[in-house]
């Protein structure tokens, strides 16, 4: 049985999920209590339970939340008219906003501590938003490859090189507390090298 067949929707599902959202964040997978999370989303635990049966569905529901609709900004962002130096850093910023992200970052890092106990929450995670995001950006270089702009052999590899490439140097330096935020001209510095090494390979 499937996560989502376990989860049921309802009146208050949305309301669950917000105050699930503000302890998860606050408090860690571990740390969260379902007493913390019903009191904050204003429900009791007998509505909370009947929407999820365990935290574990909870915390991958809001997980997934936030990943799609990231992904789902960045695909509707996503204008396949527009050549490919556009595209790509339209996809680079949205990517490397989500990612440098508070959410993004404990989120991340509450899948990483849980991936052992919960292989599922990994999972999850990325089949809710790297790869819904993944394969928008292989159906819009197949559009510019159509139209002469892109020349490639492996479009599915070359979409993950250049997700790649956007996180080069932050990446590291995020999942290692290096540094924890970013300057816009930081970001530029990472997305135009990005843009410009991936057009040197897969320019037409």
């Amino acid at each position: 049985m499937t996560a989502e067949t376990l989860v049921r929707k309802g009146r208050k599902f949305d309301q669950v999920l917000d105050g699930a959202q503000a302890v998860f964040l606050r408090d860690g997978f571990e740390g969260a209590s379902v007493d913390d999370i019903a009191r904050e989303a204003g429900v009791s635990k007998a509505t909370l339970y009947s929407y999820f049966p365990d935290k574990r569905l909870l915390f991958m529901e809001v997980a997934s939340a936030q990943c799609r609709r990231q992904a789902d900004e960045a695909t509707v962002a996503m204008d396949s008219s527009l050549p490919p130096r556009a595209v790509l850093r339209q996809v680079a910023e949205r990517f490397l906003a989500f990612i440098t992200s508070e959410m993004g970052q404990r989120i991340f890092r509450i899948c990483v501590a849980e991936a052992d106990r919960f292989p599922d929450l990994g999972r999850q995670f990325y089949q809710s938003g790297p790869m819904t995001m993944r394969r928008a950006l292989v159906d819009y270089l197949h559009t510019a490859q159509a139209r002469g702009e892109i020349a490639a052999e492996d479009l599915d590899l070359a979409a993950d090189q250049f997700a790649e490439m956007c996180k080069a140097d932050l990446w590291p330096k995020l999942v290692f507390g290096v540094q924890t935020s970013f300057s816009e001209a930081e970001i530029a510095r990472i997305v135009d090298g990005a843009i410009e090494t991936f057009m040197a390979r897969y320019g037409a």
